[in-house]
């Protein structure tokens, strides 16, 4: 059966390496999302470097989930104390239970915070995709298909809640996913 994908990507308006009161608070939030999320129900699994520390995505060992990459259109820095950038890629057994998780609890509350630790960039801030069974994706993978996301919109290939395409790639709405004139009871 196959899983989704959801990459997300996000330019922090300081480093994370920066010590104000605010980039602490987005860390420490952060993290406190991440425990959640890891027990949320038709979570599988995220990527996590096998090396990392604070701030380390560039060079750090990703395994499976490839070597770390982002959008073309970054332009902030790549080292631990200048990397201002947030970027997730996990697995997921369906839809649902990752809009769910994506669209409550601390997470959402986190949502409802970003535009005070990331810029607007004009670029969708993430992505989903179907992969097959025991398919790793890799951060190459979340990046091209955020790019095409942004270049052609959604479609099978790279798509997002609220303009989703099942696994077989036909177009699929979800009660409470999408705009409410198109929700399907």
């Amino acid at each position: 059966m196959p899983h989704l994908a959801l990459y997300t990507f996000g330019v922090l308006k300081s480093p994370l390496a920066d010590p104000t009161p605010l980039t602490h608070e987005f860390y420490d939030t952060g993290e406190a999302v991440y425990r959640t999320i890891s027990q949320h129900p038709g979570y599988l699994t995220h990527a996590e470097a096998a090396d990392g520390d604070r701030g380390m995505l560039f060079g750090a060992d990703w395994g499976a989930w490839g070597e770390f990459a982002v959008p073309p259109w970054y332009d902030k820095g790549r080292t631990v104390e200048t990397t201002a950038l947030a970027a997730t890629l996990s697995l997921w057994t369906d839809l649902r239970p990752a809009f769910d998780a994506v669209y409550t609890g601390l997470h959402r509350e986190a949502l409802n915070r970003r535009y005070d630790w990331f810029e607007r960039t004009g670029h969708p801030n993430y992505v989903c995709w179907w992969v097959p069974d025991g398919v790793i994706p890799t951060w190459q993978d979340g990046v091209s298909r955020l790019e095409h996301l942004h270049d052609h919109g959604a479609a099978p290939h790279a798509f997002t809640f609220h303009h989703a395409f099942a696994a077989d790639e036909t177009p699929t709405r979800i009660n409470g996913i999408g705009p409410k004139s198109d929700r399907v009871r």
